[in-house]
């Protein structure tokens, strides 16, 4: 599983079909029409579980424990997808869901925010991704918010990796500070947030933010803008709150 993920190399996106179909974020190639450019990748135009969506209100609490062992710093290797960057991380650093463990796999950003609050933004989200071994993902999504400077994204940033290279590895990422002191939280069942828009993920998005400076953020924003997917309906589906 973990080799299928790396394999993909953007987004959300594991299967291999989603290699070799162009996308983008706009224009004729964008969300809109994602569901038309595959017939793997119909789940993104008609399935009933997609994300992101709005959040803001829950409908209830969670019962489900969740427990983060990540070690305090981690190595990864940096890359440019042609859509984000994302950090492929070396093993040894975990996820558990009511007694089910995922690993952590990489992390890669979005700007702006995938998930919005109350109808708004962020000027920027990085999804964490946890895989099991039997297909199934768990991400955690924190937003960014403009405010003091974030060490471990300037680490991230500094490999100033090629588009559509290996970059190279960014040593000692120290992922704990990518999560905020407070951890309360959304959960929610949804699906991955690029094609083949697999609804095979439970969400864990927090309230609240982590801060990045203005030039961190820039400097995304300048190198992949509008990389976002927009917000799509809830439909039948719970979000359930975690702490707080």
């Amino acid at each position: 599983m973990r080799k299928t993920l790396l394999a993909a190399g953007f987004g959300l996106a594991i299967l291999p079909s989603a290699q070799a179909q162009h996308w983008t974020y706009e224009g004729h190639e964008g969300p809109d029409h994602w569901g038309e450019l595959s017939e793997s990748w119909g789940a993104c135009s008609a399935g009933q579980q997609q994300s992101p969506i709005d959040l803001g209100t829950s409908s209830g609490l969670s019962l489900q424990s969740m427990a983060i062992d990540w070690p305090e710093t981690i190595p990864g290797t940096v890359i440019d997808n042609g859509h984000t960057i994302q950090v492929n991380v070396e093993p040894g650093a975990s996820l558990t869901i009511a007694g089910h463990e995922y690993a952590l796999v990489q992390f890669h950003f979005h700007a702006a925010s995938e998930h919005t609050i109350n109808g708004r933004h962020a000027p920027m989200e990085v999804h964490f991704v946890h895989a099991d071994s039997e297909g199934g993902l768990a991400v955690i999504g924190v937003m960014i918010e403009a405010g003091a400077p974030l060490a471990s994204l300037g680490s991230v940033w500094a490999v100033n990796p090629q588009p559509g290279g290996s970059g190279g590895v960014a040593a000692s990422i120290h992922l704990g500070e990518f999560l905020p002191a407070d951890r309360s939280a959304w959960r929610y069942a949804g699906s991955l947030t690029t094609p083949p828009c697999s609804e095979v993920v439970t969400w864990t998005v927090f309230r609240h933010a982590v801060t990045a400076s203005d030039a961190q953020i820039a400097w995304f924003e300048d190198r992949h803008p509008h990389s976002y997917r927009p917000a799509l309906p809830l439909n039948r589906r719970h979000v359930l709150q975690i702490g707080g």
